[in-house]
This record gives C-alpha cells, sequence and structure tokens, in this order.
C-alpha cells in the first residue's frame, strides 16, 4: 500500500514544524517473517519545514526511513518479538490507521533542537577571557618551592 499526505493532515505533528508546506509519501508492506512473526513494513520520505535554532530560519529536514513494526496484541507479546522490530500493538478493532503510523514516526524523527546542516558551532571550547589568563595566579610562588 502506498500513498501521500499533505503534511497540513497531520494534526500532532503541526505544532513541530514551521509551516505544513509540503507532503510525505510512504509505503506499508505486509507480511510475515520465517519466524511467522507478522509485521509491517513502513517507509517515509519527506522533507519536514523546521526552525534552525542557531540561525533562526527555516530549513528542510529530509526525512528517509525504513521501519519494521512487529504487530502485537498485547504488550506481553512485546519481549517475543525478533531484534530489529518496534512493537505495534493493534488496536481493538484491528484496523491500523496508516496516517497515524506514518505521524508517530514522524514526531519521534524530529529532533530536540531543531539545527539546519552546516550551522554547527566553529568553536565549541571557548578560551578563558584574557584577563582571567593575566590575571596573577595566587599558587604561582609554590611553584618555587616544588622545585627546591
Amino acid at each position: 500500500m502506498e500513498g501521500r499526505l499533505p503534511l497540513s493532515a497531520l494534526t500532532r505533528l503541526q505544532a513541530s514544524l514551521l509551516d505544513t508546506e509540503g507532503f510525505v509519501e510512504y509505503s506499508l508492506d505486509f507480511d510475515t517473517d520465517e519466524l511467522k512473526v507478522p509485521y509491517v513494513e513502513l517507509k517515509i520520505d519527506t522533507e519536514l519545514p523546521l526552525l534552525c535554532q542557531r540561525t533562526l530560519e527555516r530549513f528542510l529536514l529530509p526525512v528517509r526511513m525504513v521501519q519494521r513494526l512487529g504487530l502485537i496484541r498485547e504488550e506481553a507479546d512485546e519481549a517475543a518479538l525478533p531484534e530489529g522490530y518496534e512493537p505495534l500493538l493493534m488496536p481493538e478493532d484491528g484496523m491500523l490507521r496508516a496516517s497515524e503510523l506514518v505521524e508517530d514516526e514522524l514526531i519521534l524523527a524530529v529532533p530536540v533542537v531543531p539545527m539546519a546542516p552546516g550551522t554547527e558551532a566553529i568553536e565549541r571550547d571557548w578560551p578563558a577571557p584574557q584577563e582571567e589568563r593575566d590575571a596573577a595566579n595566587p599558587f604561582a610562588q609554590l611553584s618555587s618551592l616544588k622545585k627546591n
């Protein structure tokens, strides 16, 4: 199953976005693995409009992900999922909503502090101000005792 959603349709995600211009392309592939574990493989391709917290300018965060979700009916079944599977608790009515799955994954993909690529700090360790470096060191006299 493939689809395309406007960002404006993802209401829970909107609070994290600068605007809702754009679309999300996704695909859902349902299958069972060699251990007979049912899963859905979710593929997402989009660009999220965010506000860079360093420059306060709009930028597009590319999001391209493939997530394998193991379908479980009870939380206790989570422990039986193979490594690499994220648990997905099936709704009681058994109906998965593609838009909710896509929105959940995109919410998790938004960084806590969005920063546009290329805006990394040039100097992360700030040098001490010159007046601190020039200040008299009260322990300087002890160094002469150490030499003797």
